[in-house]
């Protein structure tokens, strides 16, 4: 039996709660079946932290929020060996990593060493204190967030960190409609007198979850999708064979971890949207979200205003499409 419906039910729950951030939830979504983790930036009071909350509350799991703080440890991340002086023996206690769904906030606001604790148990899926290696929970998704208008004391993820990130995911303001909706949920949530993010429905379960992301590993990409998608990601390397300007505005192109993610990703989005195939449609929803943390300018082209958005117009416009 497919997992696509209870993913599907699950997904319609969570636009209820969330309004106006389809594509935030959407792309949540991509991460948790890609198995992957994301970025996300957006002024305060957009809903990053609630959909989260809201998604954690429909998933058999546990969810923990970690607020970044100039003055956090990496300890503080991980977990610490504890000395019990009565038995003169250590034991570990597990740190806030360990839960299912993490919600990093503020990441770009705790110094370099722990922002690299949790990039490392990101990639590796484990952390090691002292000589001793500690699994990280099969279900692991991290999404962080970063506020793109205060910079100030802050500590810019290094390009090289990034690229651990499945999707950087960009949100802007809801329109008037949804604004209204909002203000109508959010009184009638006021009404009843909730009290944090109840559970949806019966919690989905976690082998839900496995097994779509076998399904996914299934669906099938055509020979000319999949060299469109290789071609899309050698044009970040080898711009000088898609005009002379691009040479002069792509200074580092995209990795290998790139085209992994673009396939994972576009595989996931077609079996969310029902189809059994990729299609370039997927490819080119996706390749902004991909690629926008994984490509450095020239300073040339940021002295003249282009930003990583753009220059993936360039791209999309002059890789042909099968």
């Amino acid at each position: 039996m497919s997992s696509q419906p209870l993913i599907h039910a699950l997904l319609a729950d969570v636009k209820q709660r969330i309004i106006g951030q389809d594509r935030l939830l959407l792309r949540l979504f991509t991460a948790l079946l890609a198995d992957g983790h994301l970025l996300v930036e957006g002024a305060p009071g957009l809903a990053k932290t609630r959909a989260i909350q809201v998604l954690s509350s429909g998933i058999q799991g546990s969810f923990c929020r970690i607020q970044f703080t100039p003055d956090l440890l990496p300890a503080d991340l991980t977990g610490t060996e504890i000395f019990h002086p009565q038995q003169g023996s250590f034991s570990f206690r597990h740190g806030p990593l360990f839960h299912n769904l993490i919600l990093a906030d503020e990441i770009n606001r705790a110094p370099a060493k722990v922002q690299s604790a949790l990039l490392e148990a990101m990639g590796e899926r484990q952390i090691s204190v002292g000589s001793t290696s500690h699994p990280l929970p099969e279900l692991f998704l991290v999404m962080a967030t970063q506020n793109p208008i205060e910079q100030e004391g802050t500590h810019p993820l290094p390009e090289a960190q990034l690229d651990r990130f499945l999707l950087l995911v960009r949100i802007d303001y809801p329109s008037l409609h949804e604004e209204r909706a909002i203000l109508e949920l959010v009184r009638k949530e006021s009404r009843q007198q909730r009290q944090g993010a109840e559970p949806i429905r019966d919690p989905l379960p976690q082998t839900a979850l496995f097994a779509a992301r076998q399904e996914i590993l299934q669906v099938h990409m055509a020979k000319a999708v999949e060299e469109y998608l290789l071609q899309l990601i050698m044009a970040t390397r080898q711009p000088q064979l898609y005009g002379n300007d691009l040479a002069t505005i792509l200074q580092y192109g995209a990795s290998p971890r790139a085209t992994l993610a673009l396939d994972r990703c576009a595989r996931a989005n077609a079996w969310l949207l029902g189809r059994h195939f990729v299609t370039p449609d997927d490819i080119q929803d996706l390749l902004p979200d991909v690629l926008r943390h994984r490509i450095q300018l020239t300073y040339h082209a940021e002295a003249n205003g282009l930003t990583p958005d753009q220059v993936i117009s360039m791209l999309l416009e002059r890789v042909p499409a099968p």
